[in-house]
């Protein structure tokens, strides 16, 4: 790995601003992309993407395996959860003559993760509309600066505010390799009606430039296609996928605990395994945005190393990354993982992007 060098007694207040960093990599002759992790959705308002409200919105469900597990294992964090889930799952599977405990442990796990999807769409703004103008507009400049110039824009989070944003203001901006196919092109020709299919992935993938590295609500896979939820039928966005979840269809989410099962089940998924590819490939440098690389985000970190290690022959590569944090714990936490990577890390203070005003 990269012998990299945050000294020991840089301190928080030591740390460049945004701006800085902006203003930085603008000067180099190669792109600049981004990764928002849920720091993203959090700076909008963390009383609704806080892990306290999922956690909260979970606890009323009362599922009485559920609760004993989060009392048991004494955390909010789902992550940890499902990954001591895994863990007992497979001693009950050991020591379970009966199968029941394996069994509820099974259902606790599946109730677990339809419970998240549940708690982030529940929780959510209504629709587009609840974001006010100027945080939008705000935001999408923020944005801009990585796909206005060759960048891409990658996400971790599940909710709907970065596709809401892009569409919000100038949807062609921005490339989520969805597309409808033009169901009759010989009578459209003659004059009738233009008629379109579902908004089908795979039409415009070459040309993606953002990307749902974990999944998100919109999203659904339908065995045969990988299938984008639409404004239709006079509803809103979100009451459309509520509607699918309602009837037992869920979007693709990647809940899995750490990294190698996350890994495991994006590899399953050919929309995720394209989005992680792609990071795996880009060049240039990378910023990040709410996302300070955990013990659970593993995989992650091995993407940036082989975007930072495939074109080491050919200069084609990823050059550095540029972490953002919050406080001096977060700092820490990047100085004690920064061997980790196979390209220069740099930090910077994340609370003077400012992206949402």
């Amino acid at each position: 790995m990269a012998k990299n060098n945050i000294p020991k007694d840089f301190k928080f207040d030591d740390l460049q601003d945004y701006q800085s960093v902006i203003k930085k990599l603008n000067q180099r002759p190669y792109p600049k992309h981004l990764i928002m992790g849920n720091g993203f959705s959090m700076a909008y308002d963390h009383k609704i993407f806080s892990y306290n409200a999922l956690y909260d919105f979970i606890e009323k469900l009362e599922h009485p395996t559920l609760s004993k597990l989060f009392e048991v294992i004494n955390t909010k964090n789902f992550e940890l959860v499902m990954r001591q889930l895994d863990n007992f799952i497979e001693l009950a599977k050991e020591f379970d003559d009966t199968g029941a405990m394996v069994k509820a442990l099974q259902d606790a796990n599946k109730r677990l993760q339809e419970s998240l999807i549940e708690a982030v769409s529940s929780l959510h703004p209504e629709h587009v509309f609840a974001v006010p103008d100027n945080e939008s507009e705000s935001c999408y400049n923020f944005l801009q600066e990585y796909l206005s110039n060759g960048g891409k824009v990658f996400s971790t989070n599940y909710d709907l505010l970065l596709y809401w944003i892009l569409m919000g203001n100038n949807p062609h901006s921005s490339i989520d390799g969805f597309g409808k196919e033009h169901l009759n092109p010989v009578e459209t020709r003659r004059g009738e009606d233009a008629e379109f299919g579902d908004l089908l992935w795979g039409k415009y993938k070459k040309e993606q430039t953002v990307y749902y590295l974990h999944g998100t609500l919109p999203i659904f896979d339908t065995g045969t296609e990988i299938e984008k939820e639409v404004y239709k039928n006079t509803k809103y966005l979100l009451d459309n996928i509520k509607e699918r979840m309602d009837n037992k269809e869920y979007p693709i989410f990647v809940t899995a605990g750490n990294g190698d099962e996350k890994l495991n089940h994006i590899y399953h998924n050919r929309y995720l395994t394209f989005c992680y590819e792609s990071l795996s490939k880009i060049t240039g440098s990378l910023v990040s945005f709410g996302f300070n690389f955990g013990e659970y985000d593993e995989h992650i970190i091995d993407a940036v190393n082989k975007a930072a290690l495939r074109g080491a022959q050919s200069g084609e590569k990823l050059f550095s990354i540029y972490i953002g944090v919050y406080s001096e714990a977060d700092l820490e936490h990047i100085k004690n993982i920064q061997d980790k990577f196979a390209c220069k890390v740099n930090v910077y203070n994340v609370q003077t992007a400012n992206i949402w005003r």
